[in-house]
């Protein structure tokens, strides 16, 4: 057998990979920031009742022509096109539409203006497809529009008062009349409702439209935060709102309900439940019973209750405990006879459970040491259920379907990854969203039954095509033992990656209750600009989801109770320390970043761990959990009234003598979510310490900053600090 010598090979193919990096351009800021990695998708994706078809906004960039056109989910042609913005005097494109209930009718926008971060204010208008006549819904800018069951009426908001047009008649009655700035909300919630409990429209029809259930929020005693914006004129001018702070006053809510025939409003009396926040309401399949949540201040217990609007009685249907948090969902799904099925971690990871009208378990339907991600409905045809869940590890999403028993589960999606489904309105067909860190998103039909897959319908080939003539290295993902526990990472290496070389480590983390960054799917800006940072700076990028984070079960993700930055900060240390360790990392070049809570924890890292951290680069962080809102901060660390150590110690400001590392700090002047107050503090602190460091404000930039060259300057902002830092 002869003898054979790789040396010849070995050295021909490191030549060639030298080459083809050569060949490889670099990622460009001005690229990422200018769009020019942008994917294609269906936007505005909605099954159309007949379950055979589906319909998506489409914009002709040609014909400067918006569009919501009908395909047929099993061949893909286009069937019809519904709407069309040249066809309409005055309007020349969409930004959002929905049908009415029949699909007789589309209410779609044409101007937003953004008011936070979900809610926005917006011209509206109702075009009936069978005689292609539009109407306005109304001259003022309006909140939340929307279709009664019939599509007859359409209720929305305007200056904190509810009001409801009669389609038919083209009368608009006002509902409320107290509703006031900063004082009085009818139907629309307030900042915190709509941060922390995700939704903006606190207002829902009956099943048949003759009522409609709403909150009101009494804002009266909630302090009020002034936010100065500078604009362009000589004098600035101030925001004013209401953000109740962790331990401070928050809205007084009460539940109503309005009857459209006697023009009469209800008020519930709640105060036998845990009333002090009301973040969801759902009508049941019963035209008379609405359900509606209820939790205390502390978020450790949601009632769920049934109110029966025909005598205004209330009756407890069930009580979910725990002693950290119970996290509040839009899960709840009720089937024709009232029975429902609903999300719970009481057995250690989120499943789902099925519970009869009256509040009887009739069977836990998932079982297992995973979560359930995501719950898309019941086929009351087949009697399955269908879920997204991170049974295949905790990176990755399937989406599978079940018998409510718990029996027959079957795995519809085959490629490892993240799967996400929207289903047809009948169950037929779903469609599938596919990426991992190497593939962009796959949009493909599948049955609903088998999962079988029928045929692709978009794809993003030409950007991964494009994607290849760039410097871009695999994310490398790996788990990493530190503090007891075995937590996700992965890592990114230059192409040219040689192991007698080392290289500075820099660290990407958010950390916050429940998230997760290291996950297999497609990449975001973020990942861009560490893939730019790897490959021109060659630097090593990892990324860590230590305790606290999500998808690993509850005990998991509970362990920072009552200690937001506690064991997060121990994880990141730990990590470098571990990491620094290996022979390719220079430990003395490690450096840390994070956005809001990622920038909370990358200023403590390099405050507690002077001798680990050599630099860190803070993006409108929180500073001290006691300058954020009730509902988030009381949910994990209860109020500083009762938790004041959790509060401080935890705390940058605490912390600031031990700074020796270069250190930037970034925030927005405007930023109505963590305020600019946090940096202003921080700030004052280190100068006070006599610690120097770098920042910069951006003036009336929220907490995105974004807007113009605003991304792009930071961006060149950061990338330059790390050059000279790293």
């Amino acid at each position: 057998m002869k003898r054979f010598n790789a040396l010849p090979f070995l050295l021909l193919f490191l030549t060639a990979i030298t080459t083809l990096t050569a060949q490889q351009k670099s990622i460009s800021l001005e690229e990422i920031w200018g769009g020019a990695f942008r994917t294609q998708g269906l936007d505005a994706l909605h099954s159309m009742n007949n379950g055979k078809q589906y319909a998506v906004l489409n914009y002709d960039r040609q014909e400067k022509a918006s569009t919501v056109d009908v395909y047929d989910y099993k061949s893909g042609e286009k069937v019809r096109t519904l709407l069309n913005s040249k066809d309409l005097k005055g309007i020349d494109y969409i930004i959002s539409y929905e049908f009415s209930e029949d699909e007789s009718k589309i209410l779609f926008t044409t101007a937003l203006q953004q008011i936070y971060r979900r809610s926005s204010l917006g011209t509206y208008y109702v075009y009936d497809i069978a005689s292609k006549q539009i109407g306005l819904v109304s001259t003022n800018k309006i909140q939340e529009p929307t279709f009664s069951n019939d599509g007859s009426k359409i209720a929305y908001g305007f200056e904190n008062n509810l009001y409801i047009k009669n389609l038919k008649t083209g009368e608009t009655k006002q509902i409320t009349t107290d509703g006031k700035k900063n004082s009085i909300i009818n139907g629309i919630t307030d900042w915190v409702y709509e941060e922390e409990f995700a939704f903006v429209r606190a207002f829902e029809w009956s099943k048949d439209g003759d009522r409609l259930a709403f909150i009101k929020f009494d804002e009266t005693e909630v302090p009020q935060f002034n936010m100065d914006l500078y604009g362009d004129a000589l004098y600035p001018t101030a925001d004013t709102f209401k953000y109740p702070k962790a331990g401070e006053a928050n809205s007084k809510v009460s539940l109503h309900i309005y009857d459209l025939g006697s023009g009469s409003t209800s008020e519930i009396d709640l105060s036998s439940y845990n009333n002090y926040y009301i973040p969801r309401l759902l009508w049941t399949k019963d035209n008379n019973l609405l359900s509606v949540q209820l939790a205390n201040r502390h978020q450790n217990v949601i009632d769920l209750v049934f109110v029966d609007a025909s005598n205004n009685t209330s009756n407890l249907i069930l009580a979910e405990k725990d002693d950290a948090y119970v996290d509040v969902t839009d899960n709840l799904t009720f089937l024709n006879n009232n029975s429902f099925f609903w999300t719970s971690e009481k057995d250690g990871w989120n499943h789902i459970y099925q519970y009869d009208k009256n509040g009887k378990l009739l069977n836990q339907v998932t079982k297992g040491p995973w979560e359930v991600t995501a719950y898309y409905g019941f086929d009351q045809n087949t009697g399955r259920v269908y879920y997204q869940s991170t049974e295949n590890g905790s990176i990755n999403r399937d989406v599978y379907s079940i018998l409510p028993s718990g029996k027959n589960k079957v795995r519809l999606t085959d490629r490892k990854g993240t799967n996400d489904a929207d289903f047809s309105a009948d169950y037929t067909y779903f469609i599938n969203t596919f990426s991992d860190a190497k593939t962009p998103y796959v949009y493909t039909l599948h049955e609903a039954k088998t999962g079988k897959l029928l045929r692709e319908i978009k794809n993003n080939n030409d950007l991964k095509n494009r994607l290849a003539s760039y410097k871009i290295s695999p994310k490398e993902f790996s788990t990493i033992q530190v503090n007891g526990e075995d937590l996700n990472m992965y890592m990114i290496k230059p192409l040219d990656f040689d192991e007698n070389k080392q290289y500075p480590l820099f660290l990407y983390q958010y950390s916050g209750p429940g998230s997760q960054n290291v996950s297999n799917s497609w990449m975001g800006t973020n990942d861009y600009w560490h893939e730019m940072l790897v490959n021109d700076q060659e630097i090593i990028v990892a990324c860590v989801d230590g305790r606290g984070t999500g998808f690993k079960g509850r005990d998991f993700k509970k362990m920072t109770q009552k200690e937001l930055g506690k064991y997060e900060v121990e994880d990141q240390i730990a990590v470098a320390k571990k990491l620094g360790e290996l022979p390719y990392i220079d430990a003395s070049r490690t450096g840390i970043w994070g956005w809001s809570y990622g920038g909370f924890m990358s200023s403590n890292a390099l405050f507690q761990a002077p001798d680990t951290f050599e630099m860190a680069i803070a993006v409108a962080p929180v500073t001290s959990w006691r300058f954020y809102d009730s509902i988030y901060t009381e949910r994990y660390m209860q109020t500083p009234q009762e938790n004041a150590s959790g509060y401080d110690e935890n705390s940058p400001l605490s912390h600031v003598e031990g700074l020796k590392g270069k250190f930037l700090l970034v925030h927005g002047s405007a930023d109505d979510n963590v305020h600019v107050q946090n940096s202003m503090r921080l700030i004052e602190a280190l100068v006070q310490a006599n610690k120097q460091f770098d920042w910069r404000i951006y003036p009336d930039k929220n907490h995105g900053i974004y807007g113009g060259n605003t991304r792009l300057h930071l961006y060149t902002l950061m990338t330059d600090f790390i050059k000279k830092n790293l």
